[in-house]
């Protein structure tokens, strides 16, 4: 990963050992971001760009002023969800201006700057690194009260860089059942704890299905070892979400949905205030 220290022992391999010695960037002098927060995953697959979209819409649907950095640029999935996917980011003379979806709620990912959104990035970490990197330095993102970035799945390079280089102030962590109890996530969380971040909490997604005649809660997957694994790793569980096919478009979302993301927000509030 490209250092913005010197008394990094390589330039391309800082790393979280020497992460001290970095330096967190600066954003667009126009810009005001109060707070910003993570999602983060294991690995891929679990729903991660959901849950970050999700969140940021419940945080706007609050009154707060909410940006949405699709940090993934080799999976932006960010656009698609948010029903933006034929937006464009327009260049100024001021910079790159983040795209407003609607009053008090913006975005970027890479998708808003090709033509084509199935056309893959095919990048090497270095130059990813530092997509990234401008999308906080340079995007013209304003005021905003809630930064959320969508980060890469894993504890690999670009996931790195943006806990390493953004002055962030929380992580939400996101998994599955199956995976819930498992090194990938402890991997995860114990990186986070390790930049002397905080957790948020945790959220399972695909917990469970809702039986459509009953109403009763049907899991796949069941497992007694949460509350153990929780409190082993000092973190909170903050909400089960049920396999639901309208999380993953915006204005699809019912109104049950909206109380459960609304209760993660809620926690986010409460855990990362604006001062």
């Amino acid at each position: 990963m490209a250092s913005n220290c010197d008394s990094c022992t390589s330039k391309d391999s800082c790393t979280v050992e020497n992460k001290d010695a970095c330096q967190i960037i600066s954003t667009n002098p126009k810009n005001k971001i109060k707070k910003i927060i993570g999602v983060l995953s294991g690995k891929g697959g679990v729903g991660k760009s959901t849950i970050a979209v999700n969140l940021a819409l419940s945080l706007h649907r609050k009154g707060y002023k909410v940006g949405i950095l699709d940090a993934d640029v080799t999976g932006p999935s960010v656009p698609r969800i948010l029903n933006a996917e034929t937006k464009k980011a327009l260049m100024h003379e001021h910079g790159l201006e983040a795209v407003e979806i609607e009053k008090g709620l913006k975005a970027i990912s890479i998708n808003f700057l090709i033509e084509e959104e199935n056309k893959p990035v095919i990048w090497r970490g270095p130059i990813i690194n530092n997509t990234v990197k401008q999308f906080y330095q340079d995007v013209i993102w304003e005021e905003l009260d809630y930064l959320i970035i969508d980060m890469p799945p894993g504890t690999g390079d670009v996931a790195l860089t943006v806990m390493q280089s953004f002055p962030i102030d929380g992580i939400v962590m996101v998994s599955v059942p199956q995976d819930m109890v498992s090194m990938i996530v402890s991997k995860a969380i114990a990186m986070t704890k390790r930049l002397n971040i905080e957790v948020i909490g945790v959220v399972e997604n695909m917990s469970y299905m809702q039986c459509p005649n009953c109403n009763d809660k049907i899991r796949i997957f069941e497992s007694e070892e949460i509350d153990v694994f929780l409190k082993e790793q000092e973190v909170e569980l903050l909400a089960e979400l049920p396999i639901n096919g309208a999380i993953t478009q915006r204005n699809r979302l019912d109104k049950e949905g909206k109380i459960m993301f609304d209760k993660i927000a809620n926690k986010v509030i409460i855990k990362v205030p604006i001062a």
